[in-house]
């Protein structure tokens, strides 16, 4: 089975050694609403609240990025919190994207292009 977000949460705040009436204090939510996030009963909190469980639950880049991307997943046809205020106040982003889809750029294409954003091969 796919990992949720709200599986994603209860395994971090464990980890942790928080239980879910301490993070529903630290976030400033009801314990109820926590534990139907976990549940998969309702989806994630606002981007705030999103920062703030980064910050309660000490995670890293990799584990904020996956944390966002399983939010988007679980809300249908949506891009991560994170990014999508980037995608939308950036003009050339969107064009880029529109084209990426048009030439259906595909996992591999990708790849090669982070590889070459993470090489310094862009045009800052």
């Amino acid at each position: 089975m796919e990992k949720t977000f709200g599986a994603f949460i209860k395994e971090k705040r464990l980890e942790k050694g928080i239980n879910l009436r301490k993070l529903a204090e630290l976030l400033e939510l009801a314990p109820a609403y926590i534990s139907d996030i976990e549940n998969g009963n309702r989806n994630s909190p606002s981007p705030d609240k999103m920062e703030k469980l980064v910050e309660v639950l000490g995670l890293n880049e990799d584990e904020k990025n996956e944390m966002y991307d399983l939010a988007a997943k679980d809300r249908d046809n949506t891009v991560a919190p994170d990014i999508s205020e980037y995608v939308k106040s950036n003009d050339a982003v969107r064009v880029a994207l529109r084209k990426a889809r048009n030439l259906n750029l595909g996992e591999q294409e990708w790849l090669k292009i982070i590889e070459k954003m993470e090489n310094g091969d862009d045009t800052k």
